[in-house]
């Protein structure tokens, strides 16, 4: 009898936590995979464990290099995660399976005696026990799932803030646990009594998994945090940047206002000009009333009023710097972008080259071209610029601001060296009410 109960507790229960376990990290990895997958994951896991010893720390290193190997080779997610899940579903698996050990043998020894030598009451007590353990666990892994998981997948570079707490806390419960392999079981006049208190274990696991739901909930409201604080950032640079384009646009309304107002004037002059057969001088005050107007146009023309002045200013000060400055992006307008967010990528992306070019050497050849067009539903824009240094470089402030409007619009942003030249590529999904503007680009 003791024979089938092993082999019940070892390849059944096992195989069933193993499973279960599994699809769990599958879950929360956010991945998809057949069901033969999860057979043969369970299957050659189950052959592992059976020869590792129980309920030490190698069986959770064992555990936990499963699971990570099984997230990078059968569900192709990146290591960072992999391992994260995988310490994070193997340290509540055996939280939730302490809790109700300790549960269950306190309940055990409140049994009357005359039960407990019965070998099906033992059963029954073993399958409940087996069976509480599964759906404690089913719960706390349905709340991660279900209010923690987008928070975790969101910011992978702060792992560390969950990993390292999740592996102290098992360190913790390891410690604990080793003190009950020194518990004696005394019998005497019918009666079984520990030497060591399980209820203090009891509440050591409980306070763990408390202690985990903690770590998750605070992680998650400091992630909030980051991303309030990023929001204030691109608040900010809006603010900036709605107050330079809205001075300028004034300035220049003015400009184009005087010189409206002035025109009747000037044609008044070059008709008495002709009348009076001075030829010549009606030409150069032609000539004048040309370069009034060039310097009142913008002098790059996107189709985009917003655009033009934006990257108008900034190539205007590229040129001052002695930096060769070209654009043929074309957009039209309205093309379903709000401007704001048009202008956020542009200008971080131009003040990163501007500065780029400014550091080089004073005989090097310095130069930015900004590109791009819609064609259909996407919008792609290429901001190349000359670079001296080594291949690395720092995403920052600019181009994180960059990635979140690329994200928010559903599209990507990459930036790579090639050679001596730095390459910004932003890719952005239109609306979907945005329609007939790749007509108007056409």
């Amino acid at each position: 009898m003791a024979e089938y109960i092993d082999f019940f507790n070892v390849y059944i229960m096992g195989s069933t936590q193993i499973f279960f376990q599994f699809y769990f990290f599958v879950k929360i990895l956010k991945k998809k995979v057949k069901f033969p997958v999860y057979i043969l994951f369970t299957v050659c896991a189950a052959f592992v464990i059976d020869f590792v010893p129980a309920g030490t720390i190698l069986e959770f290193g064992t555990f936990v290099l499963l699971l990570t190997l099984g997230g990078m080779l059968l569900c192709h997610a990146n290591f960072k995660s992999s391992i994260l899940y995988a310490a994070l579903a193997t340290e509540m698996m055996l939280l939730c399976f302490g809790i109700v050990k300790y549960l269950s043998t306190i309940l055990y020894l409140a049994v009357p005696a005359a039960l407990r030598v019965h070998a099906a009451a033992g059963i029954v007590f073993m399958l409940s026990s087996e069976m509480a353990s599964l759906l404690l666990t089913g719960i706390c892994y349905f709340f991660i799932y279900r209010y923690y998981s987008c928070y975790i997948v969101a910011e992978m570079q702060h792992i560390f803030l969950v990993f390292i707490p999740i592996l102290m806390i098992f360190i913790m419960g390891e410690y604990f646990n080793s003190l009950e392999s020194g518990v004696e079981i005394i019998e005497s006049a019918g009666t079984i009594g520990y030497l060591f208190n399980h209820w203090w274990l009891l509440i050591l696991h409980v306070l763990g998994i408390a202690s985990l739901f903690c770590i998750l909930f605070s992680y998650k409201k400091l992630l909030h945090s980051f991303r309030l604080s990023t929001q204030l950032s691109l608040l900010e640079q809006e603010e900036h940047s709605m107050k330079q384009y809205v001075e300028e646009a004034k300035a220049h309304y003015d400009e184009t206002k005087s010189f409206r107002h002035d025109v009747r004037n000037h044609i008044t002059v070059i008709k008495e000009l002709l009348q009076n057969g001075k030829m010549e001088q009606a030409v150069n005050y032609i000539e004048d009333m040309d370069e009034m107007a060039e310097n009142m146009s913008f002098p790059c023309s996107t189709n985009h009023p917003v655009v033009d002045i934006l990257v108008g200013n900034k190539l205007g000060i590229a040129k001052s710097m002695g930096i060769q400055a070209d654009c043929s992006l074309l957009l039209p307008y309205p093309c379903g972008l709000r401007d704001i967010d048009i202008c956020i990528v542009l200008s971080n992306a131009l003040d990163n080259a501007i500065h780029a070019c400014k550091s080089m050497d004073v005989d090097a050849e310095k130069y930015i071209r900004v590109s791009g067009r819609i064609q259909g539903d996407f919008l792609m824009m290429e901001i190349e610029n000359s670079y001296q240094g080594n291949s690395m470089f720092k995403e920052g402030t600019g181009l994180s601001n960059i990635k979140t409007v690329a994200e928010k619009y559903d599209g990507a942003m990459s930036a790579e060296m090639r050679g001596n030249v730095f390459v910004l590529q932003v890719l952005l999904i239109l609306p979907r009410h945005s329609e007939g503007v790749s007509q108007q680009t056409d």
